[in-house]
């Protein structure tokens, strides 16, 4: 039944090999970041990870990370669910300076660019994607869907203090999901993928 049940969720009609795809390549990305030598990524810090979660990452092969990454939803957060956050953010998009467009190029800035193009075209084309994918609320995604792709990159600026990593306090998910991806065990792999699904599930109950 667990089995059917993530199954279930990444086929559903919402969900275009593409929009899969493209989560599983962000979240590679994403543990990339999390996997850096100390000192290469300035943000490290702020993701608030569990335990040693980035030094049980480093090691990770290319291969082990891609198979942690292959969830059907993001393992990253730009503060999806806060709908004021959204609100504010998009809702002002006549007085976004020209300073917020020009920021250093690194890898995290780059990240949050990628992210933010993702999440625009999930809730832009995909009915409840944003929702289920990233864990959008209803009034986030329709925020998003509001503005023009041209307006994404002055965003970037302000959204790169806010990347965390998604269910950062859960030592539980973290821990489990970098064990199962070291030891290469795709069953246990699969059911830390549904554990993720019930915490995607819960944080949406009212």
């Amino acid at each position: 039944m667990q089995e059917a049940f993530v199954g279930g969720w990444a086929r559903q009609p919402h969900f275009s090999v593409e929009t899969l795809g493209s989560v599983h390549d962000l979240n590679h990305r994403f543990l990339d970041l999390i996997g850096a030598p100390a000192g290469d990524w300035s943000t490290t810090g702020r993701l608030k990870l569990p335990g040693e979660v980035s030094a049980q990452v480093a090691p990770l092969s290319a291969a082990q990370r891609a198979a942690a990454a292959n969830c059907p939803y993001a393992l990253f957060d730009l503060r999806f669910h806060d709908d004021e956050h959204w609100r504010t953010r998009l809702g002002k998009v006549d007085h976004w300076r020209i300073a917020d467009e020009s920021l250093p190029e690194d890898d995290t800035v780059n990240f949050v660019r990628l992210a933010l193009f993702y999440a625009w075209h999930v809730a832009a084309t995909a009915n409840l994607a944003g929702q289920l994918l990233l864990g959008m609320s209803e009034l986030t995604a329709a925020a998003f869907r509001s503005v023009t792709l041209n307006r994404l990159p002055a965003l970037v600026a302000g959204e790169v203090d806010t990347l965390t990593a998604r269910w950062c306090t859960s030592g539980a998910f973290w821990g489990a999901l970098v064990r199962a991806a070291s030891r290469k065990d795709e069953a246990r792999l699969r059911r830390v993928q549904l554990f993720g699904l019930q915490l995607a599930a819960a944080a949406r109950l009212p």
